[in-house]
């Protein structure tokens, strides 16, 4: 087996382009690679209370190892208000506890930013809000390439599917360049 990936989508939404341009980005995976999605969904907010009376949640438990176990991650972020969506921020800051099992989730970890937006610039500012947690957790930001959608209404269909074939083509490109840095 090649590369293994592991992709979390930050938005709960049924019909999400971020959950479509993750779906996509299995899609576009190197022959001989593997991109696993997992879900944000599930994940409470975080509460230290809970996390001493009852531990870590099941939901999380899962998103922490299948991390680790994977050789990247990749993201793919909304952006909500000029930033990055709380319950996306929530469910990795859940994965970053107990904070002994940082290195083990996070550490040096390579990961990788992309997002899709009904505005004009993307999700610039939510893949740059990302970077102070990332820094913080130790885990590697691949910067070979940027991969930004804006204008998403008109990328993908009512039920979340990518249908621009140029998103695409550089989705394919983004994909196949992460990959190759591993």
């Amino acid at each position: 087996m090649g590369v293994r990936l592991v992709g979390i989508s930050g938005s709960l939404r049924r019909h999400s382009y971020n959950a479509g341009l993750l779906r996509a980005a299995r899609e576009a995976m190197p022959e001989g690679h593997e991109l696993t999605i997992h879900t944000i969904a599930g994940v409470p907010l975080y509460n230290g209370d809970v996390e001493a009376a009852e531990g870590i949640p099941a939901a999380v438990a899962v998103l922490k190892d299948a991390v680790a176990e994977a050789d990247g991650l990749l993201l793919v972020t909304p952006e909500y208000n000029n930033g990055v969506p709380g319950v996306f921020k929530n469910a990795i800051d859940w994965m970053s506890r107990p904070a002994s099992d940082i290195p083990r989730v996070f550490g040096g970890k390579p990961v990788a930013l992309i997002g899709a937006s009904p505005g004009n610039f993307g999700t610039i500012l939510s893949q740059n809000g990302w970077l102070p947690t990332l820094r913080t957790l130790g885990a590697e930001l691949w910067s070979g390439q940027k991969l930004m959608v804006p204008g998403a209404g008109q990328a993908f269909d009512g039920e979340g599917n990518l249908i621009d074939d140029a998103v695409r083509v550089r989705l394919g490109r983004f994909v196949a360049g992460f990959v190759a840095s591993l």
